[in-house]
């Protein structure tokens, strides 16, 4: 979803006004949530919105008092369990089980406080809260199911998403081996679902494709690293260009450019469908916003089209309910592009989404509220609606639009793009490789005389050093691979340092090979903003052989190419332990007989970086983690929020957010004996 700001356009294309609350990795109970019933409430009424969509005829008299009910509404409380399959399921189990049977018959004003499943999110993995989020944190039956909630929140394993949000991503059918570029990523949201469908296949086999994340304003570039940084993923780019003017890619070697499998064109929009969560829609609403912003979105969506490989998909989405944000765009592109693409009908996909096929005539209305014909001074021609004979060509009912009272969501809309083998007709083809040298010509003057982004506050953690390659026998990696038994698959020559001096001082950085081909373009024309996972961070240079300790992030990554020479297992019962005591010592453990076997396996290995695999009852997920040994004590390098969150998962253990963690005991226990 993307929300204009019509008086920003001409200072930063693609940059969204009714987006400032909205934030990206969301939490349940805000402190900031239980402020607005101190405002005033904003008045959810406005005369143009009513006669727009009345004089669009796009809700029939018979619906429209509940349509507009619903839009008045607040919106409900929507999430999604992310994750393996594996992962996912228990976290999904534990949640039924432990809180959605519990909730089963609870109430708050006559409202049930039971969750439900997203009719259309696959294996019921969607929720739904028809509550506030203030219901939530305050109400006692709800209590334990909060903090649940505020645990798998915080470590990732629940999406806060709106239920709309997430039906783009599902319909690109992506596959571990595609190239998938997302044009406008901020805020991300749709972009973790592209890495996660990217990743869905990791327990056989690490996928050889690609994310790249796009977004063309500088600092949301840089926000949208937060958001996907948790799924930990070597496979995924961040990069911050105009979507419109997006450059062409050709790896080193290669004849032809780049293009992608799949596509995400979720464009800057108007956002009038947001208006159960953004209240301001409601005072802002004009009919000037969707006619500054269709000549924007005409662009994108052509860039889009021109970087999509031939058999491809390209999901083109707003999250207005204006048809000149939309279906005129749609048109628009069908014109251009001929029999080079198509619709695709997807009446079959995601079923139990209730949605209304997409228009095919429509009205035009000027800022003055007044019907506008073709030629109308101001308004872009492709606005208008297809000619009759264009419309039995373009199937434009082959869109998607979900409306608010439909299943009690927002409003939003969704086409599918096609891209038909060129050679199908010639002329089509012809014509597109016309269009793909003027549009390179263009490219290349546009990039002479394009300003650089203005600098601006970026959050801590920001990374704006280069990208530099290690040699894979440089001497630092070299203690590192016989040191953790890396295997001879493992892609050594992917490893970076960020850093001017081009060593590594502090961090060593992994990317997949596939990325190392994008980052390693000998004319490279990419602003590159984020690349690449943790993998070594130096450590104390008295640890023994190896001074680079194993970066959590990479875990997942590099597991299946570990050989068993810093492995080692233990119970379930020294796990606890490990968990809730920070430091415990070696001899200790060892006369506690906790696990004699894991005592005799630490005491063969060298002080530095162990792997601890943690074995659980069938049908739930092993667990693999990082533990630190020392001279005479070890501990199990999990941070706080991962920690309260295994607790609860794997013991049952509640802890509250209050709690130090078991570092802060420790140290003050260290004090007080001092």
């Amino acid at each position: 979803m993307r929300c204009m700001n019509l008086r920003k356009l001409s200072v930063a294309m693609g940059k969204r006004n009714f987006r400032k609350n909205k934030g990206n990795q969301k939490s349940f109970g805000n402190r900031n949530e239980g402020r607005q019933e101190y405002w005033t409430e904003q008045v959810r009424e406005n005369e143009k919105w009513e006669k727009y969509y009345k004089t669009m005829n796009i809700i029939g008299d018979d619906e429209w008092d509940t349509f507009k009910k619903h839009c008045q509404e607040n919106l409900p409380l929507t999430f999604r369990i992310t994750g393996s399959r594996a992962h996912s399921k228990e976290i999904n189990e534990n949640f039924i089980e432990n809180h959605v049977s519990k909730l089963q018959d609870a109430e708050f004003e006559g409202v049930k406080l039971m969750p439900k499943n997203l009719q259309y999110y696959p294996n019921k993995l969607g929720w739904q809260l028809d509550v506030s989020k203030a219901v939530i944190r305050k109400n006692e039956q709800f209590a334990k199911t909060q903090r649940f909630l505020v645990l798998e929140t915080e470590v990732g394993n629940i999406s806060r998403q709106e239920a709309v949000s997430m039906i783009p991503p599902l319909l690109m059918d992506i596959k571990p081996h595609h190239a998938v570029f997302d044009m406008c990523a901020a805020p991300g949201s749709k972009t973790a679902q592209l890495v996660e469908a990217l990743h869905a296949e990791d327990e056989k086999k690490a996928p050889t494709g690609f994310v790249l994340a796009n977004d063309s304003d500088y600092k949301r570039s840089h926000m949208l690293v937060h958001q996907v940084k948790r799924l930990n993923s070597p496979n995924f780019m961040v990069v911050n260009h105009d979507a419109q003017l997006f450059p062409k890619i050709k790896l080193n070697g290669a004849s032809e450019f780049l293009k992608f499998d799949r596509i995400l064109c979720d464009v800057p929009c108007s956002g009038d469908g947001t208006m159960r969560k953004n209240v301001n829609v409601w005072k802002d609403f004009t009919v000037g916003n969707a006619l500054g912003l269709h000549s924007l979105q005409v662009n994108i969506l052509n860039r889009g089209l021109q970087l999509l490989k031939k058999g491809g998909r390209l999901v083109y989405s707003t999250c207005s309910l204006s048809p000149v944000e939309n279906e005129a765009v749609v048109a628009a592109a069908l014109r251009k592009w001929g029999a080079q693409i198509k619709l695709v009908n997807c009446d079959d996909e995601l079923p139990g989404l209730v949605r209304r096929k997409g228009l095919s005539t429509w009205k035009v209305l000027g800022k003055d509220m007044e019907e506008k014909e073709k030629g109308a001074e101001g308004i872009p021609e492709t606005a208008f609606p297809p000619s009759e004979t264009e419309a039995g060509e373009f199937h434009l009912e082959n869109c998607i639009r979900v409306y608010p009272h439909l299943q009690n969501t927002g409003g939003f809309f969704i086409t599918v793009f096609e891209k038909i083998d060129p050679e199908a007709d010639k002329v089509a083809a012809k014509r597109g490789a016309d269009e793909d040298e003027e549009e390179s010509k263009k490219q290349k003057i546009d990039e002479k005389t394009e300003q650089k982004p203005k600098k601006e506050r970026l959050p801590r953690d920001a990374n704006e050093e280069p990208f530099i390659f290690l040699d894979p026998q440089h001497p630092e990696l070299a203690k590192c691979w016989p040191f953790y038994g890396f295997s001879d698959d493992f892609a050594r020559d992917c490893t970076l340092v960020r850093n001017a001096t081009g060593e590594p001082l502090r961090t060593i950085y992994y990317v997949a090979p596939v990325i190392r081909d994008i980052l390693t373009i000998t004319e490279q024309k990419l602003k590159i903003v984020h690349g690449g996972i943790k993998l070594f961070v130096a450590q104390r240079s008295d640890t023994g052989s190896c001074p680079w300790r194993v970066q959590n992030e990479s875990l997942h990554t590099i597991k299946p190419y570990l050989s068993d020479a810093r492995s080692l297992k233990c119970n379930l019962k020294l796990l606890e332990k490990l968990f809730q005591e920070a430091f415990p010592k070696i001899e200790a453990i060892k006369e506690e007989g906790i696990d004699p076997e894991f005592s005799e396996r630490l005491d063969a290995m060298s002080e530095g970086c162990v792997f601890l695999t943690v074995e659980r009852e069938e049908g739930l997920e092993d667990l693999f983690l990082p533990l630190w040994k020392g001279r005479t004590n070890v501990n199990l390098m999990v941070n706080k929020k991962d920690t309260n969150e295994l607790l609860y998962r794997v013991f049952g253990i509640e802890t509250s957010a209050k709690d130090a963690g078991k570092e802060a005991a420790y140290q003050q226990k260290k004090e007080a004996t001092v």
